[in-house]
């Protein structure tokens, strides 16, 4: 069972560090055709090659020589000449990056791959069972399919109607793991569009401009509000402060005298 990938073509102006996993060489070649004639694509060429480099290897070739092309060409990779003018072209290497490992999962490569894809990878990687991953390898797999597991005596895994059976029938790929005589069943299955949907909204996007949170109050500032029914009486000699110095002398009967605090 494949994960769905983007059903709207991909473009340089559209390309992210997410969807670039779902495109070939080919398309990567497609995109930049023509690019000397969009002056805006041609001036981010840069940027858009670190995004393709999430997902390929990608080496710029000193010039487009046969020798030097079909060194490339038999470890795997596929050439492309862009164009500018007469004097000016890049020689572009690319080749997918492989998924071979524990190692190579991420979480924008993750969404990307199928279940039975990711049976292969773990299978290859490890012989410990679920909880031999580490908890942010696990975290990232999670991220795009549901995962259980079971331990049984191994003559006992594949009882009819077992749990085994019942995952296998609701879609599951299983992958078996001995231990001596018992062996761990690891289910996997591709999460359903809506939850993995939710799961990318509640992934950080690099490129997402956040909130304006400048004139906003941190949640320590103290809110004041305006008494409501002042009461005279309210006031007493423990919480009424004046910046008047009460005076006793006889010239001045108000009592209103501004003293120096330091006479």
């Amino acid at each position: 069972m494949k994960q769905e990938g983007n059903k709207k073509a991909v473009s340089l102006k559209t390309l992210t560090k997410s969807n670039v996993w779902d495109i070939q060489e080919n398309d990567i070649f497609r995109m930049v055709d023509g690019i000397e004639k969009d002056p805006e694509a041609k001036e981010s060429l840069k940027k858009y090659a670190e995004i393709i480099k999430t997902a390929f290897l990608l080496e710029e070739l000193k010039d487009d020589a046969a020798l030097l092309k079909s060194k490339y060409e038999k470890m795997g990779y596929k050439i492309t000449i862009i164009t500018f003018d007469e004097k000016n072209k890049l020689v572009w290497a690319i080749k997918k990056r492989p998924i071979a490992r524990v190692s190579d999962l991420s979480y924008e490569n993750i969404t990307h791959i199928s279940a039975a894809k990711l049976c292969e990878v773990l299978g290859r990687n490890f012989g410990g069972g679920w909880d031999s991953l580490s908890q942010s390898v696990r975290d990232i797999i999670e991220n795009g399919f549901d995962i259980s597991t079971t331990t049984l005596p191994t003559n006992r895994l594949h009882k009819p109607g077992g749990m085994y059976d019942k995952k296998v029938n609701d879609g599951y790929e299983v992958l078996e793991v001995p231990k001596g005589t018992w062996t761990e069943a690891i289910f996997v299955k591709v999460k359903p569009q809506q939850e993995k949907l939710r799961l990318q909204l509640q992934t950080h996007d690099e490129d997402e401009i956040p909130e304006d949170t400048f004139n906003k109050p941190d949640e320590d500032d103290i809110e004041f509000e305006e008494p409501t029914d002042f009461n005279d009486d309210d006031i007493t000699e423990d919480n009424y402060r004046t910046t008047f110095t009460i005076s006793e002398d006889e010239d001045d009967p108000e009592g209103l005298e501004i003293l120096d605090p330091d006479d």
